[in-house]
């Protein structure tokens, strides 16, 4: 039986990069770090009548500090299913998924809850902001629950919206509002941001404003972030580039040049 971490958790052992070169999370030469994601033959079954849809098949897949991975793949493919997966929304039928030294498949509701509030960030396609509230009050409602919280002032900074801070969502472009949903997954510090098609409601020229601050915060915060995406333009400024198709991960390319989110055309 696993036993449990300080933070209440089911531990298991830390994982390094397999081929001991320096991972894209380093930034440089040096010892590898461990990954802080750490997947082996996930498979996830859902039952759909009297047929069995296999939405992912023997994934494996680690991720290290620091990264930006892009995931492709049509829809289908399972990204959505292994993104939910590491960020403890679902869990697997089988196999092993670890963040650090905590085992996710082994985790009770309240320690994935407890997971998600201390160390995941989600951005979803579509934001979710309380339409009553001010783009302030919809990023304080994450700091309120928060152990180590910035204000929500700094996280809005952060993804270049302090002009914008007391307008309410229906006086905010689109962009505008997956800005505030990006500042409030940042609020909390979180270790990992598991983005789902974050630009997939937008136009390029905006989308291009939303990729700009996903990839400002891997640069200064040194966030491990996870993009799920049909727009294959987006994989340029990955370090890592996943491919998915059929519930497998069946390509991974790591980019010797990464290009500035500013520089994409789709």
């Amino acid at each position: 039986m696993a036993s449990i971490s300080n933070d209440g958790l089911p531990e298991a052992p830390s994982v390094e990069s397999p081929d001991g070169s320096p991972t894209p999370g380093t930034l440089g030469s040096g010892p590898t770090r461990p990954a802080i994601f750490h997947a082996r033959a996930l498979a996830k079954t859902y039952r759909m009548g009297d047929v069995d849809v296999h939405a992912l098949q023997g994934v494996d897949l680690d991720l290290f500090p620091g990264e930006f991975v892009v995931i492709l793949g049509p829809s289908g493919s399972g990204k959505s299913t292994l993104l939910n997966i590491l960020g403890g929304l679902d869990a697997p039928t089988s196999g092993d998924v670890h963040f650090r030294d905590h085992d996710l498949v082994a985790a009770s509701e309240a320690e994935l809850t407890r997971y998600r509030r201390e160390h995941v960030g989600f951005v979803f396609q579509f934001y979710n902001l309380i339409p009553s509230l001010t783009a302030r009050e919809n990023v304080a409602l994450v700091t309120e629950i928060a152990d180590r919280p910035m204000t929500a002032e700094e996280a809005l900074a952060r993804v270049g919206l302090t002009e914008r801070l007391d307008h309410f969502p229906s006086q905010m472009s689109g962009g505008e509002q997956q800005r505030v949903a990006i500042a409030r997954a940042l609020a909390k510090r979180p270790d990992v941001l598991l983005c789902d098609e974050p630009t997939g409601a937008l136009d390029a020229e905006t989308g291009i404003i939303v990729l700009e601050a996903l990839a400002g915060i891997n640069r200064e915060m040194g966030t491990t972030t996870v993009v799920i995406t049909h727009n294959a333009t987006i994989a340029q400024m990955a370090h890592r580039v996943l491919r998915m198709r059929s519930g497998r991960i069946v390509d991974e390319v790591r980019n010797a040049v990464r290009v500035p989110a500013r520089l994409l055309e789709w």
